[in-house]
């Protein structure tokens, strides 16, 4: 991550630019939050400035973060990484610390789980990858970890997800692998 973004805050010309891109996206990808007007996510996330610094990570490491959904109960909008393949700032990485920690060479230079965590953010469920590639065409060409049940993680593997054939697989992997078309897709309720 880039050192200007250590602070976690965002100045003032920094928000503004961020909110012109989320604001462009926003309007280009209707299909993505229907019924959903820009005015009330910006209104959400001036009053939530704290989490306008992980917004800012999700997009800087490729991730290009847009609304998906808005929580009736909490008034929360949902974002994830829409970008169409798994975002390239956050490929080769283990699923998480203790996979990192359990190789002995060739180590990648992080884990899924303790960069999303650094960033604010939860790699999507394997329902949310469902409901997201749903919204458009994501991960023909790579392949984003999934957070992963504790019963498969005890276990040794880790779930992730593609878009192959035209259908939506969800396999398993070794925790400790890594591969250069695989990174993670995040979550973040504003």
């Amino acid at each position: 991550m880039a050192k200007s973004k250590t602070s976690k805050t965002l100045s003032a010309q920094e928000q503004t630019k961020l909110f012109e891109l989320l604001k462009t996206r926003f309007e280009k990808n209707m299909k993505r939050h229907p019924k959903m007007d820009w005015s009330a996510v910006q209104k959400r996330l001036d009053s939530k400035s704290n989490k306008l610094w992980s917004l800012s990570v999700m997009e800087e490491t490729g991730g290009e973060p847009d609304v998906v959904g808005l929580d009736k109960k909490t008034g929360e909008y949902i974002f994830f990484d829409c970008a169409a393949d798994s975002p390239k700032g956050r490929r080769s990485l283990c699923y998480d610390g203790a996979a990192l920690r359990s190789r002995k060479e060739h180590k990648p230079k992080d884990s899924a789980m303790e960069m999303a965590e650094a960033m604010g953010v939860q790699l999507l469920t394997e329902e949310q990858y469902q409901e997201l590639q749903k919204l458009g065409e994501f991960d023909l060409k790579t392949s984003s970890w999934l957070e992963t049940p504790a019963a498969v993680r005890k276990l040794g593997g880790a779930i992730f997800g593609d878009c192959r054939f035209g259908r939506v697989f969800v396999y398993h992997n070794g925790a400790e692998s890594y591969y250069a078309a695989r990174g993670f897709r995040g979550v973040l309720r504003v």
